[in-house]
């Protein structure tokens, strides 16, 4: 197999940050645009996708700030990928020690407790696209679960409520409620159109299952609690029926 010339892949750098609005990719969506593989280039050319960006001409401070939180992502979604599982301190450690490239696990420390780092990291797998495996791995973790203290201290079921999704003209509002019906009528007297009721989902966790949903369709928001959704993500929907 021929060797992958290193102008070429300084070239396509440079073309996709350009097509980014100026910000260069990190490794994984730079392999989905442009098919070269982190091997064509570590180790051979540079030991960091970092040098690789620099050498391309982007310098060092704009590897900071959102985009660095990217590389992190995708390095994270890329050993979930690899091991099958959410990766535990364990996974981390041992990952570093054998890919030196590997961010410590104390960096991944700024996305805070576990389920709000795997809602993160669904969030950027379905706004990227190309981790639907990823993504599947994740909805336990990513959703908070029913207070299973409360229970056991007042010996009483959880309350039981509803996530609704709501159509008005061309969007979609996902949202929750205590009581189905209640909600869909306050806003007929808001909206211009009347809004028609899609499909509900019961569940012991309103909250939980609304921010799930909430962060499965992001890349799909319009404002608020409103979405823009094709038939695909209303079909995924409405599979659910307790949650």
């Amino acid at each position: 197999m021929a060797e992958m010339d290193k102008e070429h892949i300084l070239n396509e750098i440079r073309r996709t940050a350009k097509e980014n609005g100026g910000m260069p990719l990190g490794q994984a969506r730079f392999h989905q645009e442009t098919g070269i593989k982190q091997a064509d280039w570590f180790g051979r050319y540079w030991a960091r996708w970092g040098d690789a960006l620099q050498e391309a001409g982007f310098p060092p401070n704009t590897l900071q700030g959102p985009y660095a939180e990217e590389l992190l992502l995708e390095r994270f979604v890329q050993l979930i990928r690899e091991i099958g599982r959410f990766p535990g301190l364990g996974d981390l450690r041992l990952k570093r020690h054998t890919d030196p490239t590997f961010p410590s696990h104390n960096t991944f420390s700024r996305f805070g407790a576990k389920r709000r780092f795997a809602a993160r990291i669904l969030e950027y797998c379905l706004s990227v696209g190309g981790f639907e495996d990823v993504a599947s791995l994740l909805g336990a973790h990513a959703t908070p679960p029913p207070d299973s203290r409360e229970r056991r201290d007042t010996g009483k079921a959880p309350d039981i409520g509803f996530v609704y999704l709501l159509k008005s003209g061309r969007y979609f509002k996902i949202g929750k409620t205590n009581a189905h019906g209640r909600r869909e009528r306050e806003l007929v007297i808001q909206l211009p159109e009347r809004p028609r009721s899609v499909h509900i989902i019961k569940t012991d966790d309103p909250a939980g299952i609304e921010a799930y949903w909430h962060t499965r369709f992001a890349a799909k928001r319009a404002h608020g609690e409103w979405f823009e959704l094709d038939p695909a993500d209303v079909a995924a929907f409405k599979r659910r029926r307790f949650m």
